[in-house]
């Protein structure tokens, strides 16, 4: 055997292994929350109210609240996150101002959650009272666009960078504006990839604790305004595991949120595949 085949035989070994250990790890998490969870699940727990600081009951509250959250945060982070690549990608060339904003996103991406979280509870909860209600779902959302707007930024610049620049040639070649040039040819041909950037978004919103914590105020009432407190399913998972000590409650509450993890995913691959289907 001549040592270039017998490098490859051992790289894709190596790189076999870490697949395999990386979706038995994942395989095991879930097996090990869906068969604690599963049992606690049934239609009182998701449509009733949560009793005794959320030790029995249901998770509707939580339910409600996470669904606003992520609904509030994407519609307020989406149009300026895409906003921002386009105009870094379609308007300005490589120069220093151009450096400085992707420096800003990026250094935005390596901040922990929990320093959005400090700011959010400052500036949002604090200091801006009267206007976001305090502890609430608007001083949550506001907190989440900040978290995901360099992961939007940077998916959506990439997804736009994709597509030929002939197509913009032509299609300024025919006399069209640049405008229309992105809104009938650009965007269509990148919005497969800035719907993957959202997908990743809603995972981030969906799967943060520390920064809600101390934004959303973990209110375990039904929010009646996007102004009211609230708590998502994380955050209930947590302070439910923490604070009452019920891990039966804990695990129906982490089985919940990996099902509507799992079909937000197969509803978005659904749609992506549908998309690129119809784009291409």
């Amino acid at each position: 055997m001549s040592k270039v085949k017998r490098n490859q035989i051992i790289a894709y070994s190596l790189l076999s292994l870490a697949a395999a250990l990386t979706v038995t790890i994942l395989l095991a998490i879930v097996f090990y929350i869906m068969s604690r969870g599963l049992a606690m699940i049934n239609l009182a727990f998701l449509l009733e109210e949560p009793r005794r600081m959320g030790a029995e009951g249901g998770i509707y509250p939580a339910i409600l609240g996470t669904v606003y959250l992520v609904g509030v945060t994407l519609l307020l982070a989406t149009p300026i996150g895409v906003g921002t690549a386009i105009y870094l990608n379609e308007y300005i060339r490589e120069g220093l101002f151009k450096k400085v904003i992707r420096f800003t996103t990026e250094a935005l991406a390596g901040i922990p959650s929990i320093v959005f979280g400090l700011f959010g509870f400052i500036f949002f909860v604090i200091l801006l009272r009267d206007i976001t209600g305090g502890w609430s779902i608007i001083s949550g959302s506001l907190t989440g666009v900040m978290m995901i707007l360099p992961v939007v930024i940077r998916a959506s610049e990439e997804a736009l960078r994709n597509v030929p620049n002939p197509l913009r040639e032509g299609s300024l070649a025919l006399g069209t504006t640049r405008w229309y040039t992105i809104k009938k040819i650009v965007l269509p041909l990148a919005f497969p990839g800035i719907l993957t950037s959202l997908i990743l978004s809603i995972g981030r919103v969906v799967g943060e604790t520390a920064a809600f914590l101390l934004t959303l105020g973990g209110s375990l009432l039904i929010p009646r305004t996007l102004f009211d407190g609230s708590r998502t399913l994380s955050l209930h998972l947590y302070m439910v595991a923490m604070e009452t000590g019920n891990m039966d409650m804990a695990f129906g509450t982490g089985a919940v949120l990996i099902i509507l993890i799992i079909i937000i995913n197969f509803l978005a691959g659904a749609l992506f595949k549908r998309l690129i289907k119809r784009f291409s």
